[in-house]
């Protein structure tokens, strides 16, 4: 990415920024016209096709999203569920083929069905009451089972407004030095999927030197079959804002950006209410309680594109440039938004602050394993007896989630992907071997990540189940390197000409794709998709044989991937 780009777009800070005005000048329509292109162009001080280029990329900005006014869920819970062709059809009796897009994922993998509308999401049997809908007439908010085995940290009740940010003023009377003593205490991990130490990314934002820091919260759960997150953003949404409050106050950060997907458009209108408590309880501004700290929040609501949950594509996405994964290093704690000092945290890490510093870094470390403290959050989709969000103790073993707090499986299932795409594909003879953490998933060959589930029953053809992961990927590819931009399309081609009959994928050339996008790709989109790939490789050998030039696919290793 231009480093000159960053620098002009933060010319005007956070208050009016290029990408936001982009969605601005979209919503009439759908896309934004060739005369608020240019007129932000020369607003902005950058060329025409910087913004092009910004626009072409994101689904609900590019041109060919004119129009459009139902998009159906095409995620991967919905498509294992089989519910979206039958939804496709009830609609096409309300709008044209024109004016129906696709979205992926809605986060609604609980009861699938997803389809949004007039700005809302909708699931379950919400399609049977279309003709209200199209009316403006509001259906029930969606209901899903919330519970916790162990301690409940994020599902938990947090009270007033009032009483909840006694724990954020008590911060203020301790100097940052202390809380980040608690914080690396308490062991905390990062729950978008990599793992990484909170601790060190706060560490090494505080020693950078500049007048201007920010804390950006990555809300743009994007892998289909995750909505841990949109729970916490839309009934525990004050643990997560508290968290980057306390971020900013341990880094020296006074401005904390909320990114949050526009697939979820009832989150953003909650957090931006929950944004207003806190201004009318002057708990956010300018020297807040008499303490000389200064915070203030900025939402923003994408537009429509996965690779923004790799944290630089998400910086250059706020700052209006396409979102292409940067290299590293610099690191954002070093040059991110603006190219200033930056830490980027997903919604679950930073909700589990308050916490923290209310009860201490030990105590948080008591809970869960060695190396993986505290709780995490499970998202189970509708193949489930109870589907819903479940929150256990890290070590907790798999097959509690599944039997116990889900109640098993309501109809027979052969694998579940866990952890998103770029998760593991884990086949249920391995259920008893797992436990909910992060080293017991990467031990047995698979990837804990966002702790989403989405079950692949056992007449779903696994083979046409690899092939969506990869148009998945090459649909979403920011397009910067070459091994995802062209490996995943490779990819799909291969496995879809497979299956028309005439054509043997040569296992050999199999692996050596799977090796190029592993170690060539920028970013854990292209490196991660491998992993269920290898999986299913390795797993379920008699299903895919058929498909490949041996009698018997190689048997591949199932190494993960990491992120950043």
């Amino acid at each position: 990415m231009s480093k000159n780009l960053s620098d002009l777009s933060g010319r005007k800070g956070l208050a009016k920024n290029l990408f936001e005005e982009l969605g601005i000048a979209a919503k009439a329509t759908g896309t934004p016209g060739e005369d608020d292109m240019e007129k932000l162009r020369s607003e902005f001080l950058v060329g025409k096709a910087n913004v092009y280029g910004s626009v072409s990329f994101y689904d609900f900005l590019k041109p060919e999203n004119q129009g459009k006014k139902v998009y159906i869920c095409n995620g991967s819970a919905c498509m294992t569920a089989g519910t979206q062709e039958k939804l496709e059809a009830t609609l096409s009796e309300h709008f044209s083929k024109e004016e129906t897009g696709e979205m992926c994922c809605l986060g609604r993998c609980h009861e699938n069905s997803s389809f949004h509308l007039n700005g809302r999401n909708y699931s379950g049997d919400d399609i049977n009451d279309i003709v209200n809908i199209k009316k403006g007439i509001s259906t029930e908010p969606d209901h899903y089972h919330v519970s916790s085995k162990g301690t409940p940290i994020l599902t938990s009740e947090y009270g007033t407004v009032h009483e909840y940010y006694k724990i954020f003023l008590d911060c203020l009377q301790k100097t940052p030095e202390v809380l980040l003593a608690e914080l690396k205490d308490s062991g905390l991990r990062g729950r978008g999927g990599a793992g990484f130490s909170m601790a060190f990314k706060l560490d090494s934002c505080r020693n950078a030197v500049s007048n201007t820091k920010f804390i950006v919260c990555n809300a743009d759960e994007g892998d289909p079959g995750a909505y841990s997150d949109r729970y916490i953003m839309e009934q525990r949404p004050h643990a997560m804002l508290m968290g980057m409050m306390i971020a900013g106050y341990i880094t020296g950060a006074a401005y904390g950006v909320v990114y949050i997907r526009g697939e979820y458009p009832e989150s953003v209108d909650i957090v931006n209410e929950c944004v207003e408590t806190l201004r009318k309880e002057k708990l956010i501004g300018e020297d807040i309680n008499g303490s000389g700290f200064t915070f203030e929040f900025k939402i923003i609501e994408a537009q429509g594109a996965y690779i923004c949950g790799e944290e630089t594509a998400l910086l250059s996405s706020i700052e209006g440039q396409r979102p292409e994964v940067r290299v590293r290093p610099p690191y954002p704690t070093q040059k991110g938004l603006f190219n200033q000092p930056t830490v980027v945290n997903n919604v679950e890490t930073l909700a589990n602050l308050p916490f923290i510093m209310q009860h201490g870094g030990k105590a948080f470390a008591a809970i869960g394993t060695a190396k993986s403290t505290g709780t995490k959050l499970i998202s189970l989709d509708g193949y489930f007896n109870r589907p819903g969000i479940y929150e256990v103790d890290m070590g907790t073993p798999l097959s509690i989630v599944i039997n116990e707090l889900g109640g098993g499986f309501r109809l027979p299932v052969k694998a579940m992907h866990i952890g998103g795409p770029l998760g593991g594909l884990v086949p249920v003879q391995k259920v008893e071997s797992l436990t909910v953490d992060f080293d017991s998933f990467a031990k047995e060959g698979f990837l804990l990540g966002h702790a989403s589930v989405v079950c692949i029953p056992e007449d779903y053809p696994l083979i046409k189940y690899l092939e969506h992961l990869f148009r998945f990927t090459a649909h979403e590819s920011c397009g910067k390197c070459f091994p995802c931009r062209l490996g995943s399309t490779r990819g799909y081609e291969m496995l879809e000409k497979a299956q028309e009959g005439n054509y043997k994928i040569d296992i050999k050339l199999m692996n050596d794709l799977l090796e190029t996008l592993e170690t060539g790709s920028l970013c854990a989109l292209g490196g991660g998709l491998p992993l269920p790939i290898k999986n299913a490789l390795h797993y379920f050998e008699g299903e895919l044989a058929p498909f490949f030039s041996e009698n018997q696919p190689r048997r591949s290793g199932s190494s993960s991937s990491s992120g950043s």
